[in-house]
């Protein structure tokens, strides 16, 4: 029987009681459960989380003009402009020697779309203050999701730089075809490219300069459509030229007239084709007084949303089908990045603290309280996680530092209210005013002799006596003398429907110490 009306209750009273007596919290919970079980495999994973935090590079060209000359025609006036535009937070800036590039980075939350247009269009009015001689700028926005998740480097100790790029090149078109694959990027290595090394004896002798035989070189390098050809219900297609394929095309190019007979390349010029200059190398070394060899990096980023572990273990499972094929077998590729792995190991070692945390919880409730609580533990707070992952994957967010750090904050909120709460309801079934709950559900009534009559009724009053030594005492310990006396009056008299005339026939010598001298029957 439960002595508090309904209407005292407030909005968690009755939600609680809701579900206590409702048939259906069984199947909540294990429905809770199930669903949390099939967020957990379907969320996305990732090492950086999805921040939206636009950032726009602008890159301006001056040739020719120093570091100092580029600061103060370029540099400065375009970071007093955009500074202009909302949303901007910082502007970062480096002068180059015939360039600059400036970074715009604009406040969390920002969309993106919007920071470009806003940018655009404030370099566009103002396309009449470029100083003459700076090209225009070239604009170029970045995203968290340009970090690449896998970087594999290409290495070997017989092929050298610019065979390990061409290689890598055929590489990144047969990744390309992942749809999740977004951005690849190779560094290192050295490109094709064609050298013209003009002979200047051989120039003057035939009356020519470079500079009037590079225009002639770039419109032989050329590949139009001319126009069509239309004849019996048939339309051609008409092509004027082609690019050139190797270093004897460009060779045979007619560069000038001498003595009334053509004057090729290849006759005043060396034409190379091979790799390019060295800017900048990739190498791969193992240690143990091992020689480095030379590599080449290919990098990889996803598409926004994508699970990076899923990405990861696509992307190497299409290397592993080019062994062989398209990769020699004395070409080695090695993961030197690898944020999939990061990040399914970060999200996999916390559901395992989680269940641990779980685990040692139950069994302290289990220890101090009983196994009904733990059950009640051991339900309630994987149900909670379970539903917060679900919400989670329905809302599109991703398993990142940020989301698994506040999912470990709540791990600990969520324990310590288990413990609370579960501590707290079990305090006050235990008391004497509550004993008949517990009774009701299987729990066994403490002395019914000693107590005599109605226990529930006789248990609610000595409950309602908080002056009396009743109320502080050990509800499990046996009443006697006077407790035992006053125990069986308030039974006979319930508290609160005594006349006075009932109170004068009290045999007041059997009560003792303060209950004699408190007023109250």
């Amino acid at each position: 029987m439960n002595h508090t009306p309904d209407n005292q209750h407030g909005f968690a009273g009755r939600l609680a009681s809701v579900f206590i007596e409702s048939r259906l919290t069984i199947i909540l919970i294990i429905a809770s459960l199930l669903l949390g079980i099939v967020a957990v495999a379907m969320l996305p994973r990732e090492e950086e989380p999805q921040i939206k935090v636009p950032m726009i590079d602008v890159m301006v060209a001056m040739p020719g003009a120093t570091p100092k000359e580029v600061e103060e025609r370029v540099s400065i006036p375009m970071e007093k402009l955009l500074y202009e535009l909302p949303g901007v937070e910082y502007i970062y800036t480096t002068s180059m020697p015939g360039q600059c590039l400036l970074v715009a980075r604009f406040y969390v939350g920002e969309k993106m779309e919007d920071a470009i247009v806003r940018l655009n269009q404030k370099l566009a009015t103002n396309f009449d203050r470029i100083p003459h001689g700076v090209v225009p700028p070239l604009v170029k926005p970045h995203t968290i999701d340009d970090v690449p998740v896998l970087a594999l480097t290409l290495h070997s100790p017989r092929y050298d730089h610019y065979t390990l790029r061409r290689l890598a090149s055929q590489l990144d078109d047969a990744v390309k075809n992942i749809p999740e694959v977004a951005e690849t990027k190779l560094i290192g290595g050295a490109r094709r490219q064609v050298r013209v090394l003009f002979d200047p004896a051989r120039l003057a002798a035939r009356g020519l300069t470079a500079t009037e035989i590079i225009p002639k070189l770039q419109q032989a390098n050329l590949q139009s459509y001319s126009g069509t050809l239309q004849s019996l219900n048939t339309e051609i297609l008409l092509q004027t030229g082609r690019f050139l394929t190797s270093a004897k095309e460009v060779g045979r190019i007619v560069v000038g007239v001498y003595n009334n007979r053509p004057v090729y390349l290849d006759e005043v010029a060396g034409v190379v084709d091979g790799p390019e200059d060295p800017t900048n190398y990739v190498l791969f070394g193992s240690g143990k007084g091992q020689p480095e060899e030379a590599a080449v990096t290919l990098s990889l980023a996803k598409r926004p949303g994508a699970n990076a572990v899923q990405v990861v273990e696509t992307v190497l499972a299409k290397i592993e089908t080019l062994k062989g094929t398209l990769i020699p077998s004395d070409v080695t590729v090695s993961v030197t990045r690898n944020y999939g792995e990061t990040a399914a190991e970060k999200s996999n070692e916390l559901l395992l603290h989680m269940g641990i945390a779980v685990f040692g919880v139950t069994l302290l409730i289990l220890f101090f309280l009983g196994w009904r609580e733990s059950v009640i533990v051991i339900l309630a707070i994987p149900s909670t996680l379970a539903l917060t992952l679900l919400l989670f994957y329905l809302y599109g967010y991703t398993l990142n530092r940020i989301t698994l750090f506040a999912l470990i904050f709540s791990i600990g909120i969520l324990v310590d209210d288990a413990i609370v709460v579960v501590e707290n309801i079990v305090r006050h079934l235990r008391l004497p005013c509550h004993r008949h709950r517990s009774g009701e559900r299987g729990g066994q009534p403490d002395h019914p002799r000693h107590l005599g009559g109605d226990r529930r009724h006789s248990a609610h009053g000595l409950c309602r006596r908080a002056d009396g030594p009743l109320h502080a005492a050990d509800p499990h310990r046996l009443l006697r003398g006077d407790d035992f006396f006053a125990a069986h009056r308030l039974h006979r008299y319930p508290l609160g429907r005594r006349t006075g005339a009932e109170k004068e026939d009290l045999p007041q010598q059997h009560l003792s110490g303060p209950r004699a001298h408190s007023g109250r029957p």
